[in-house]
């Protein structure tokens, strides 16, 4: 429902449209073809509020900024026929770094500059429903296990303060053990806690089964990238989900800015530190004892012998910069992954050397 609304008479159709968002209101700037405001309000940030305003409204360019109500509002404008840009904001510093910044001036500000030039607003693709639901689904299994890991943590801290010996104990068994370690005086306050885990290890169970599921029959090309040693499965899912077309990044070298695992980038939002997360996971134990010998392996290990204290850390941030690097190019080339080629090559060439008469 449109509420608050001031509109300048005027004759002319061609039109550009900017709307500031917020969680429960969302202001609004029309700009007719010369540039002059024609038209500003507020409409509750509803579906059923902008298809009563906007549903009426011929084809135009409506400009919105990335944010929590993008992708359904995304999603409804582009329904009803209209040219929606999702600006990245932080990209303009006019925008980002506007001092009087509130949703009345940017919704002016993004039809002024998606009415001058769309790139200068760097706009994003938001993914597809089905791929949005099932990255929901691989979110909510990492939510569950954080969960529990946070509440049995919670749980060790409490007892090795009243002078607990704790031994090493899974996540799975954790529940019936650990009950025979609680002083009586503790009792009350940590049965509430040793309870919950036990109740989520069945949504555990079931997400974990649905995500395994999704990856044999949806997402197949998950066995391309599961080819690197340590990758598993929540990785290589999480991975083609997260960029969803390989076509989407033009290069394989610029993975790593898409990802943020490159220097001097700001990362913000939950993209850039779910998969930092999960990259360094999997390029720590490449790093290992029991790596599997490889061409990252061996130039990991070389950069973390050149450097100093923190060299390793480094390395390992270095490999996950290189790690989505390689899942990228096996995901777009479809090709088989052979972990040595540097090396053998290199054995090649110097056999061949050696069998050249001097």
């Amino acid at each position: 429902m449109t509420v608050g609304t001031t509109t300048l008479p005027t004759a002319v159709t061609s039109t550009t449209i900017g709307i500031g968002i917020g969680d429960r209101t969302s202001h609004i700037c029309v700009l007719d073809s010369t540039g002059k405001v024609i038209e500003t309000g507020f409409i509750a940030t509803t579906p059923e509020a902008f298809t009563k305003r906007f549903g009426r409204e011929d084809s135009t360019r409506i400009d919105i900024e990335v944010g929590g109500h993008a992708a359904w509002i995304d999603e409804l404008l582009g329904g009803l026929g209209h040219d929606v840009i999702v600006a990245n904001a932080r990209r303009l510093a006019m925008i980002s770094q506007n001092e009087s910044k509130s949703d009345e001036v940017e919704a002016e500000q993004f039809a002024r500059v998606a009415r001058m030039d769309v790139t200068l607003l760097h706009p994003i693709q938001h993914r597809q429903r089905s791929t949005h639901t099932d990255l929901a689904k691989a979110r909510s299994r990492d939510m569950l296990f954080a969960t529990r890991t946070s509440l049995i943590n919670h749980v060790r801290g409490l007892l090795k303060s009243f002078g607990a010996k704790l031994g090493s104990r899974s996540a799975s068994c954790f529940h019936g053990w650990v009950r025979e370690q609680i002083p009586g005086e503790l009792r009350r306050a940590l049965d509430p806690v040793i309870d919950t885990p036990e109740c989520v290890a069945p949504q555990i169970t079931a997400l974990v089964k649905e995500l395994e599921r999704l990856a044999k029959g949806v997402y197949p090309e998950t066995v391309l990238l599961r080819q690197v040693n340590r990758v598993g499965l929540h990785t290589a899912l999480r991975y083609i989900l997260t960029v969803e077309d390989p076509n989407r990044i033009e290069r394989s070298r610029n993975a790593g800015a898409y990802f943020g695992l490159r220097p001097r980038r700001h990362r913000s939002g939950t993209r850039d530190r779910e998969m930092r997360r999960l990259l360094v996971q999997c390029a720590q134990p490449m790093l290992g004892p029991f790596g599997a010998d490889s061409d990252l392996r061996r130039w990991s290990l070389d950069l973390a012998a050149r450097g100093g204290k923190s060299a390793k850390k480094k390395a390992v941030i270095a490999v996950a910069r290189k790690l989505e690097v390689l899942l990228h190019v096996l995901w777009k080339t479809g090709q088989a992954y052979e972990p040595l080629t540097n090396a053998n090559a290199k054995n090649h060439a110097q056999a061949e050397k050696a069998q050249v008469p001097a």
